[in-house]
């Protein structure tokens, strides 16, 4: 009953938030959310620290981009286009990246990352290092006029519940209880007899797919797809929200998203000081936190109810 109750106000205030905040705001914070939703699915629940997710998040958004301003498709066609080519890419870089373990992943990772970033600034139809501009709001399935900000806003929430939906169910299946397995031991997994690097690899393409929902998503809702979207820098802040959040819980990195974005947006008229102020809460959240907001939340519920808080650290919730 309480978690239905917490759902409902959940739900009440996401449906209320843009009549209090702008809705380009939070439009922005809910694409970060799925982005960092999806980023967690892969290491949260695998165990694989990517380095170089970025690129799918990024891509996504120059490929909705390019086919709905040049090609002239629909928003939604633009958007699924996006997260398919993620997904291609997520397949390949998975490939390649889950035969290795570790620090070695994380570095296949950033180096196609890198690869695709200076792809992204050479190739004629990403722009260069002026992106992809003016990309036009379609309307969504031809009736729905979303060059509204508030219009828009419902329709990135659907997106980002749809994919919410999609981790819930993943990481809830049997499937996410493979996952999981792998992630806390994955010699016994291998003794059992998964195919882990076949799961690895599924759950890295989900991820990829994912982020691609997210970016294409993002390009719609700034009409801008540009390098700041597939540069490394990007993939280092979608490990801060994942941490901030919260590693291996649900809507953590979701929480850490909006922390980080509130942070980018708020405290931008401090300029420099912008980043040292960052890095203090930082230290502060990691110092304080160290399961992350939701994480410590989650633990000392837990720890109310009596149970064990080492449930808050298995993604069981």
């Amino acid at each position: 009953m309480n978690r239905s109750l917490g759902l409902l106000v959940l739900i009440a205030v996401l449906l209320a938030a843009p009549l209090a905040v702008y809705p380009v705001f939070l439009m922005k914070a809910l694409c970060f959310a799925l982005f960092a939703c999806a980023f967690n699915l892969l290491i949260g629940y695998v165990g694989l620290l990517s380095f170089g997710h970025a690129m799918f998040f990024g891509a996504a958004a120059y490929i909705t981009g390019h086919v709905v301003k040049v090609w002239g498709w629909p928003t939604e066609i633009g958007i699924l286009a996006g997260a398919v080519v993620a997904a291609g890419m997520g397949l390949v870089v998975g490939w390649l990246a889950i035969r290795r373990q570790g620090i070695y992943f994380a570095m296949i990772t950033l180096a196609l990352a890198q690869m695709v970033f200076f792809f992204a600034l050479q190739a004629k139809f990403t722009g260069g290092e002026d992106g992809i501009q003016a990309i036009p709001r379609r309307p969504l399935f031809g009736a729905i006029e979303i060059t509204n900000n508030f219009v828009l806003y419902y329709v990135v929430l659907a997106i980002a519940i749809f994919g919410f939906l999609v981790i819930y169910r993943t990481i809830h299946s049997p499937f996410g209880q493979v996952l999981k397995a792998i992630r806390e031991n994955e010699a016994r997994a291998i003794s059992l007899g998964y195919d882990i690097e076949r799961y690895k690899l599924l759950a890295f393409v989900l991820s990829a797919a994912l982020a691609g929902l997210a970016g294409g998503t993002k390009a719609i809702v700034f009409q801008l797809a540009s390098l700041t979207d597939v540069q490394w820098q990007m993939s280092g802040e979608v490990v801060l929200m994942t941490l901030v959040g919260g590693l291996g819980t649900l809507f953590g990195p979701a929480v850490g998203a909006l922390v980080i974005v509130a942070m980018q947006n708020y405290l931008a008229q401090f300029g420099e000081w912008v980043t040292i102020i960052q890095g203090a809460i930082f230290v502060t959240v990691v110092l304080a936190f160290r399961r992350g907001i939701v994480g410590e939340i989650w633990a000392w519920w837990q720890r109310r109810q009596g149970t064990a808080p080492a449930v808050a650290a298995s993604g069981g919730h």
